[in-house]
C-alpha cells in the first residue's frame, strides 16, 4: 500500500487549504455569496463524475480535499456542503435520467442550486426504514405526501432526494427515491431550526402536500430507495468526516501553540506532564481516526465492500473529534469559553458528529452483524 499522496493530490490539498482560509472568519451563517464561491472552486462537485459536470475525484482524493476546509473553514459550511454532493448531487449523478441530470446537474455544481436529502422523520429517526411518507402513483408520475425533519440544507434547498414509501407492504424493498424541486406545488420548506453546533449548516423540515413529480424525477427503480440511500451514505460518512480529522488537527495545532505560550508557576504549561500527556492522546485519536477514514475511501476507491472500515473510520473520528474538543477545553481552561478563541465552539460543532449519519451505536451495530453476531 502507497502511503504517499500525488503531487496532484498534494496541490489540491494546498489549494483547498488556501481557499478555505480566504473564507469569512467562524463562526458564519449560511449565505449564498459564500455557497457561489464553494461551487467556484469545486466543492459542491468534487466526486461527482467527470462527465456528468463534476471533477471526478475518488473518494480518497475527495476526503482529503475536505479534510483541508475542516481545518480552515466553518466546520458548518462544510457540513452543509457535504451534505449537497453526498445525499443530492452524487445521488443524482448515479440513478436520474440523463436528462434530468443535464438539467439539475450543472445548477448543483455551480452553486446557484442547493441540494439536500430528506430521508429522517420524526417517528423514523435511526429506525430509517420505517417512513411515513408515501408516494402514490398518479398518471405520468407520483404524488408524495409527509414531512421530512433534521434535513441539513432544507431550509435553503433547491434540488432535494426525497425517500417515500411506494409499497409500506414490502418494508425496506418497498421505499423509493425522488427528487423533488423547489417550484413543484406542494414542496415546502420549513423554517431552519435554532441549534448550538454547525451554524454555517441550515436544517429544518420540509413538508410535502399533494406534491406531483413526474416519473423522470424518481431516481433509480421503484424500490430501489434502501439500497440508494445506503450507497450514498456510505460516502458521507467516509468524506463528510474528513472535516472532523482537519478541525481535530486545528485544534491540536492550537493547543500545542497554548501549551509552548502559556506559562504557569514558573515554566511552560507544556512542562507538566498531566499537560503534555493530554496532547500526545489527542494525537494519538487524531493518527489513529485518520488513517482509518483513509483505509475506508481507499477501499471505497477499490470496489471493496467497504461498509465495516467506513463504520469503523466512522466512530473512530467523531468519538476523537468529541474527546479531543473537551480536551482543548481543558488545556485553555477559562479562555476556551471566551468566544474568540473559539474553543467552546469547536466543542460544540463536534458534539453532532456521534449522531449525524447513523449514530456511534448504529455503527456498532452494522459492525456486529457484519461480524455474525
Amino acid at each position: 500500500m502507497d502511503f504517499a499522496w500525488s503531487a496532484q493530490q498534494d496541490e489540491l490539498y494546498e489549494a483547498a487549504l488556501r481557499f478555505a482560509q480566504a473564507l469569512p472568519p467562524l463562526p458564519i451563517e449560511w449565505d449564498q455569496q459564500t455557497w457561489w464561491r464553494l461551487g467556484q472552486f469545486g466543492l459542491l462537485r468534487l466526486s461527482v463524475p467527470a462527465g456528468r459536470f463534476g471533477m471526478g475525484l475518488d473518494a480518497l482524493t475527495t476526503a482529503r480535499v475536505i479534510e483541508a476546509f475542516g481545518k480552515a473553514a466553518d466546520p458548518g459550511l462544510v457540513f452543509s456542503a457535504c451534505a449537497h454532493l453526498f445525499m443530492a448531487s452524487m445521488t443524482i449523478a448515479t440513478h436520474a435520467p440523463e436528462a434530468v441530470r443535464r438539467r439539475v446537474l450543472p445548477r448543483l455544481g455551480s452553486g446557484a442550486w442547493v441540494g439536500a436529502g430528506a430521508i429522517t422523520e420524526a417517528d423514523a429517526g435511526s429506525d430509517i426504514y420505517a417512513l411515513k411518507t408515501v408516494a402514490d402513483r398518479v398518471d405520468g408520475g407520483y404524488r408524495l405526501n409527509g414531512c421530512k425533519t433534521h434535513v441539513t440544507n432544507g431550509p435553503v434547498a433547491d434540488a432535494v432526494v426525497v425517500y417515500a414509501s411506494t409499497n409500506p407492504s414490502h418494508g425496506h424493498l418497498g421505499i423509493s427515491a425522488f427528487l423533488v424541486e423547489r417550484e413543484t406545488p406542494g414542496f415546502t420548506r420549513g423554517a431552519p431550526y435554532e441549534k448550538t453546533a454547525l451554524a454555517g449548516a441550515p436544517v429544518g423540515p420540509i413538508f410535502l402536500t399533494d406534491c406531483r413529480i413526474p416519473e423522470e424525477n424518481r431516481l433509480g427503480a421503484e424500490g430501489a430507495g434502501a439500497a440508494i440511500f445506503q450507497s450514498a451514505v456510505l460516502w458521507e460518512r467516509a468524506c463528510l468526516f474528513a472535516l472532523y480529522i482537519g478541525a481535530m488537527e486545528r485544534d491540536l495545532e492550537s493547543a500545542l501553540t497554548h501549551a509552548r505560550d502559556r506559562r504557569q508557576f514558573g515554566r511552560p504549561l507544556g512542562r507538566n506532564q498531566a499537560v503534555s500527556h493530554r496532547l500526545v492522546d489527542m494525537k494519538l485519536r487524531l493518527e489513529a481516526a485518520r488513517w482509518l477514514l483513509y483505509r475506508a475511501c481507499w477501499l471505497l476507491d477499490q470496489g471493496a465492500d467497504a461498509t465495516i472500515p467506513v463504520s469503523l473510520a466512522k466512530i473512530a473520528v467523531s468519538e476523537a473529534a468529541l474527546q479531543s474538543g473537551l480536551d482543548a477545553m481543558r488545556l485553555h481552561g477559562g479562555n476556551s469559553f471566551v468566544n474568540d478563541a473559539g474553543i467552546a465552539l469547536g466543542l460544540f460543532d463536534a458534539l453532532p458528529s456521534v449522531t449525524v449519519s447513523g449514530t456511534s451505536d448504529i455503527q456498532r451495530e452494522i459492525i456486529a452483524r457484519h461480524l455474525g453476531l
